[in-house]
């Protein structure tokens, strides 16, 4: 496995909808497999692909103390409630903010093996999805801060709660 350098905030490649994997060949099962490593030593607990310079539809996510799983081509296809949560980024180092995440969601997409995947989360797991998603979408967490003043400058490089 490689280590894979994760982009930061001001890459453009971060601000782009990244595309639909058409056929999951082995270099999808590779970069996924990079992808939780690289997750695993900078201690996060999701990444997607365009945080590591490709823009196609790929997220990686570890819950603490379970193993960790991809999801290719993911949507989520039912939302509920609201909470506010504090996230940080691994590509916004050194900042926290609080925003809006549902509370439950439901995603489809594939596993690496083409199997069709239905997740329902609530919880970490589901603000984590929606972080990764949004990566998906050329949105950063940072975009969804409604004000300035919940936005923080942290000392650690990263110790938020999800991705």
């Amino acid at each position: 496995m490689n280590r894979l350098k994760v982009l930061t905030d001001n890459d453009p490649v971060l601000r782009k909808k990244a595309v639909s994997i058409p056929v999951i060949d082995g270099s999808i099962k590779k970069l996924a497999s990079d992808m939780i490593y690289t997750m695993q030593a900078e201690n996060g607990v999701g990444l997607a692909a365009p945080q590591v310079g490709k823009s196609i539809r790929l997220i990686v996510i570890q819950m603490p103390g379970e193993d960790p799983f991809a999801i290719i081509n993911p949507r989520i296809i039912k939302s509920e409630g609201e909470r506010e949560v504090v996230e940080g980024c691994l590509s916004v180092p050194g900042y926290e903010g609080v925003v809006k995440r549902s509370v439950s969601v439901v995603t489809k997409g594939l596993d690496c093996d083409g199997k069709q995947l239905r997740i329902k989360a609530g919880g970490l797991l589901a603000q984590a999805i929606e972080h990764e998603l949004d990566h998906l979408e050329g949105v950063l967490f940072t975009d969804r801060i409604e004000d300035s003043n919940k936005l923080y400058r942290i000392e650690n490089t990263y110790s938020g709660d999800a991705c």
